[in-house]
């Protein structure tokens, strides 16, 4: 649940905004034509591209090129909440910040695009400052201005070049909104272990529901829960046979939301219980 959405635009286009959500909560997140600079502020955030899976702890930030995304927000431990500020980046309108002085990203296009649509950024100092100056024009919107904002866009890109990660930024910001060609195979194979459902394998696909599914039985030859079940009970056979892990991590690391419903779907496949299994394999 949403409790609390603030935005503030430029130039008619969303430049920053602050949520504050109750969760459980996911959504999909398409930016096909922008880019997004995400700082969490209280709980986690768990972000699927298309062929990526990054979790953002609290006070640390993401920076996110255009593509497709799925967001997952987890709830502060303390407060039961999830808190995050954005910045974001649309072509038309840095061109219009910058003028005739548009930085070497934006004007020099790579040939090659990076392997990855996100960059994680670690907790500083500097970028904690930087959300706590855009926290206060949301408390302040009288002293919001044209001239500030673009001062502002200008001042985190910068703080982007000089941190830890400056490498991964760089190759992100110069590729900002170039998107990837992603293979449908390629992200299936990223998620198939994921928390995620068959509807959200489509966003990232960028298919219906109906077309994803025909495709997949076409490449897979059974439909996408069916395949995607046995790929995760097959994994989670393995690891009961070579693993020290719980029960319980791997069922999460199968991609499994629940224990039980882990237990359930591995005892109605294999005939046995995953304890069981596991012990009657180690007494072989």
């Amino acid at each position: 649940m949403i409790k609390e959405y603030k935005r503030i635009d430029l130039f008619g286009k969303l430049l920053f905004e602050k949520a504050l959500i109750l969760p459980p909560f996911r959504a999909p997140n398409p930016m096909h034509d922008e880019a997004c600079f995400l700082h969490v502020r209280e709980g986690d955030y768990k972000s699927f591209s298309e062929s990526e899976f990054l979790k953002i702890n609290t006070k640390q930030s993401v920076l996110m090129k255009c593509g497709n995304y799925v967001g997952q927000m987890v709830s502060d431990k303390k407060t039961g909440q999830y808190q995050a500020v954005a910045v974001h980046f649309h072509p038309e309108v840095l061109r219009r910040i910058y003028g005739n002085d548009l930085p070497n990203f934006l004007v020099n296009k790579k040939k090659n695009t990076p392997r990855h649509n996100m960059a994680l950024i670690e907790a500083s100092i500097p970028v904690d400052k930087y959300v706590e100056d855009v926290l206060f024009y949301f408390d302040n919107p009288h002293l919001v201005n044209k001239e500030l904002l673009c001062l502002k866009t200008k001042e985190i890109i910068l703080l982007l070049m000089q941190t830890q990660n400056a490498p991964h930024i760089l190759q992100i910001l110069e590729n900002l909104f170039t998107e990837r060609t992603v293979d449908f195979k390629a992200t299936i194979a990223a998620h198939i272990f994921s928390e995620i459902s068959v509807n959200e394998l489509a966003q990232l696909t960028h298919m219906s529901l109906s077309t994803f599914k025909r495709k997949f039985k076409e490449i897979y030859q059974l439909p996408p829960q069916q395949y995607i079940l046995g790929q995760r009970l097959a994994k989670a056979k393995d690891l009961l046979q070579v693993s020290n892990d719980s029960i319980q991590e791997i069922a999460f690391a199968t991609g499994f939301k629940t224990i039980h419903h882990f237990s359930f779907k591995f005892k109605q496949h294999f005939g046995s219980s995953p304890s069981k299994y596991r012990l009657d394999f180690l007494g072989k």
